[in-house]
Parts: structure tokens; sequence; C-alpha cells
């Protein structure tokens, strides 16, 4: 699961705090602050990530040269210095001033009052307010992608949304030939439909394949021992599709536009139309990623920020924002998703109506891959196509999702290639991976999942392989299950499941269905009478909770009073 940075803190936020009274003294007056240090040794850069707010009495000896030791903090990356009047001086020394204006380092005065604490508490809560604001954005912004994916011009539809998020251009580049440089532009994919708008698209150089560009070094992490107190934790991360772990690849220098270079025609694109140096630039960064190699690029042009994300079909999604955020990134990426699942070609396709033949015929094996596959059965308040692309898939079926549960139980299944994870304000019943002519099998492990996370209260449960259930023939065991269970109602059997789960505590067990704890006394006595047993005894719980899970048809009940 991709999460993103922590959005920094601008320096000028911290100056209007009347409670901690820092004076801004020298040095520029913008800067982001990623973190907070104290540290009173002389060359305190070994513990230093870069971007941190520095903070010092000055009661190390290394003031005494102070051209160094500022020098020192500026190689090291430091965001800002913060220096605390007294008790060691009684004001910031001049020389100091001189030389952070001399290196171009922030200095700000503590005033005597303010403990380094009280300083390090507003960087962290104005980090964790900032990282809030951000999430929330992610949020908005995969629901409005996942709703324009619904449309029936999917496409554009998420590009238009990728560019209002964004504030920029997007573009879906048409893949290049690999002939040569001088190639003609390749036509839109006859699968994919140009844009009403698009004959008036900016036209953008070709880009031709490369080799595979080389992974940025990996700067090694120094340990640090802080002084000041740690991060609030940051609120849960909305569960967005994970892009290829690959690392970005080093942009080269913007190649300007040729006249022995074709240009080609964005199959789709949205958003103001950058000038002709961006799209230029743009071109050069859509040679630096294919899948096989780097599947993302960055770069920037007069303070445009540039990406590009590699597709498949060699399609490139290309942005070109005025700025960037630490969530535009994970943004993109769920666009990236959504477009490669809207542009992929058959196979793809096949993968779609495969989840129609698993629904309806239960013959899926000849039209999917290998796997291996999970099959989701999820329930929940939230959008299923959001579901869906937070889980890297388009096989979904939503069920009754929007109605009554009394009705159609609200079930989403979902069939995914990918490992699921938890996803907010959904349950969800994980079958064990699967091949194609498993996938039966898979569902209905699914659906027990479910039950047992709906009756536990818990996000995500798995079905593990193995245990005393797997040594009982399946179609035994269902015959037992629905002999055994045939006189209790649904309401009986789910009330049953959640008191047996929760190991026969009325409350949990009420809280967990949504109900009053004398109903559930009610269910649970009438399901003793019906089934003729003594629910105390450890045996018949262990019974019944086994032909719960095995259960697998609702079996209609004779008339109860």
């Amino acid at each position: 699961m991709e999460v993103p940075p922590t959005p920094p803190v601008p320096l000028g936020a911290l100056l209007p705090d009347r409670e901690l009274g820092l004076r801004h003294l020298a040095g520029p007056a913008k800067a982001a602050v990623h973190g907070v240090h104290a540290s009173e040794m002389a060359d305190p850069s070994p513990y230093l990530l870069g971007g941190e707010l520095l903070l010092t009495a000055g009661a190390a000896p290394a003031l005494s040269d102070v051209d160094a030791y500022v020098r020192r903090l500026s190689e090291a990356g430091v965001a800002a210095l913060g220096f605390g009047v007294a008790p060691v001086h009684e004001a910031v020394p001049p020389g100091l001033a001189e030389a952070c204006d001399r290196y171009g380092l922030p200095l700000l005065e503590v005033p005597p009052g303010t403990p380094f604490t009280a300083v390090a508490r507003t960087v962290w809560r104005l980090m964790a307010e900032a990282r809030t604001r951000e999430l929330r954005r992610i949020t908005e912004a995969q629901q409005s992608l996942a709703a324009a994916a619904a449309r029936p011009d999917p496409v554009p539809a998420v590009l238009s949304r990728l560019a209002a998020s964004l504030g920029g251009w997007t573009a879906l580049l048409p893949p290049a030939s690999p002939a040569s440089p001088a190639s003609p532009a390749v036509p839109a994919s006859p699968d994919i439909p140009a844009s009403p708008g698009v004959p008036d698209a900016p036209r953008i150089p070709a880009y031709p394949a490369v080799p595979e560009a080389p992974a940025a070094p990996q700067t090694p992490t120094i340990p640090d021992t802080p002084a000041v107190p740690q991060a609030p934790t940051a609120p849960q991360t909305p569960t967005v599709p994970e892009t290829p772990a690959v690392p970005d690849a080093p942009a080269p220098a913007a190649e300007p536009p040729t006249s022995a270079v074709e240009p080609a025609t964005p199959l789709h694109a949205a958003g103001p139309v950058p000038g002709d140096d961006v799209l230029a630039a743009v071109a050069a960064l859509a040679r630096r990623v294919s899948p096989g190699s780097a599947m993302t690029a960055t770069d920037s042009v007069g303070g445009t920020h540039l990406a590009a994300y590699a597709m498949s079909g060699r399609r490139v999604l290309a942005l070109a924002t005025p700025g960037r955020t630490p969530g535009d990134h994970t943004i993109a990426s769920v666009a990236a998703v959504l477009l490669t699942l809207l542009t992929a070609d058959r196979p793809a396709r096949a993968e779609a109506a495969a989840l129609t033949r698993l629904l309806l015929d239960g013959d899926p094996a000849g039209a999917l891959a290998p796997g291996p596959w999970h099959v989701v059965h999820a329930r929940g308040s939230g959008d299923p196509q959001a579901l869906a692309a937070a889980l890297g898939t388009v096989l979904l079926d939503p069920g009754g999702w929007g109605h009554p549960r009394k009705e159609s139980g609200g079930l989403v299944r979902l069939l995914t290639d990918r490992e699921p994870a938890p996803q907010p304000g959904w349950r969800l019943g994980v079958s064990a991976p699967a091949a194609p002519a498993e996938l039966a099998t898979a569902t209905a492990q699914a659906g027990r999942a479910l039950d047992r996370a709906e009756a536990a209260r818990t996000p995500l449960v798995r079905h593990s392989r193995g245990g005393l259930a797997a040594l009982v023939d399946p179609a035994e065991a269902r015959a037992h299950a629905e002999s055994l269970l045939a006189p209790l109602n649904p309401a009986h059997r789910e009330t049953l499941r959640a008191w047996l789960a929760h190991h026969g505590s009325w409350d949990r067990t009420a809280a967990a269905l949504g109900i009053h704890r004398n109903t559930v006394r009610q269910r649970v006595a009438r399901a003793a009478t019906l089934l003729g047993r003594d629910l105390d005894d450890p045996d018949t719980r262990m019974e019944l909770w086994f032909a719960l899970r095995w259960e697998v048809t609702q079996v209609t009940p004779p008339p109860t009073a």
C-alpha cells in the first residue's frame, strides 16, 4: 500500500504563533520544515536527515567559529536554525546572523519563555493537520476518479478529473513506433476512440523506445537520537492502489523538438495546454518509462512539474502541473491504474468476461490468466467502484449494494490478482489464492471469511487452509451442516454465528449485529429450543461453529413461532 509522505510545514506558518513568539532574524523567510531536532553538538550533521528546524541554545563551543558551524548545517540540508535566547546567550550573536545570511540559512530567535518542546509540538501538530488535509484530498480525488471510471466515456472522464484534482494538464499518449525517431505518429488505437476535442489537442514529439533507464541510487539513512517529542500518530491512510515498485528514472535534460521528429497526438487530453517547451519536455520524459524498466519518471521545466507513468500497451500517462504536493503521486497512481484497466487490450476483457462466467455459469477457467486469484466478498458503506479501484481490479459485481440488507445483504463481490488489504468503511472476506478452476471453492471461502469478519467486527478476514475442517470431505460437511441447521432461519443463524464468535458475550454480539442485547438472548434461546441442544455444552458449541462455517446455502426453515 502506497502512503504519501507527510507534507512539510512552511516556516512562515510558525512565525504568526504568538505563544511561540519566534522572530525571523536572517536568511530566507521561506523554507519547508520536515521535522525538529535539538542539539548542542559542535557538528550535529551526522544525526540529521535534512529538512529539520534545528534548535540550539548556543552552549557548544562551535559558536566560536560560526561560519564553519553554519556551513556544516547548510551542507547537511537543515531547513532553518532556531537560536534560544538565555540562559547561555542574552542575544543572538551578530556573527551568527551574518553567517546565516551568507549561506542562505533561515535564522529564528526563540525567546526565553518558549521551551524547545513547545516549538517541536507546534511543528508536529501543523504536520499532522497538513497530513489530514492531504489524506482528505486524496480520498476525495480517489472517489471522483472511481466515479469517472464508471461513466460511459471513462477514459476522458478520468483524465478530466485528474486534471481538476492536480490543477494541471493530463494526457494519454499513444505507443510510439520503435523504428526510428522519425517514425510517423501512431494512430489512435481502434479500441480507444479519441476524445471529440483531441484534433485541437497539442501535438508533441513522438517518443521512441529507449534502453532501460538506470534506477536512482538509494541514499543511506543515518540514524539519529531525537531530543524532541515524536510526531503524533497520523490518521489512517485511505487505501489506494499500488504502482509497481520500480524507482523513478532520473530524468534527462529536456530535449527540444526538432523537425526530424514527427509529432504525435495524444489519444486523450484534459486541462490547460502547456507551452511548447513543456510539451517537448513531456515527450522526452515519456521516453524514460516503459513496462519492464522505469514505471515512472519526473522532471520540471520553468516551475512546471512533469510526470510520466508507463501503462499497458506501451501507452503513457503524462502530467504537467504548476507544482507538486506529497499526495499528487498517489492520486496520479490511482488514475494510472484505472486508465490501465480501462484501456487494456483483449486479455483484460477476457478477465472481465470471466467474472460474468464465474457469477453466472461458474466456468471461468478458459478465460482467466493462471493466477493466483483472490475472491473478495465485501459489505460496507463506501462506493464499490472506489473499492475496486483500491484493490486494483475491474472484476466487480456490485450485487445488491445500496439496497436494504434484508433484501440483498449489500454484498459486493470482486476478483483480483493482488493481495487485498483492509479498506476503510468495508468488511472484507478474502479467499485463499486460487487457480481459475478453483474459483467456485474460493467464492465459498470468501463468503465464510466475510461472515467471520462481520461476526468479529474485523476489517478483513482471510481464509486459512488446514485445521480440523480440512480433514472432513466438503460435500459431507455441507450435508451435515444443512441437516443440523435446517430448523434455524437466517436471523437465528446470523445471531448464533456472532454469539459463538464472541464466546457467548451478549453485549459484544449485540454491538456486532447492531441489535439490542435482549434480542440476542431471545434468538439464542429460540435457536437452542429449535435445535434441541444445550448451548452451554462446549461440544455442542464446537459442532455448531463448524456447521455454520461449512454452511454454503441458506436452508429454507419451517415456520417458527
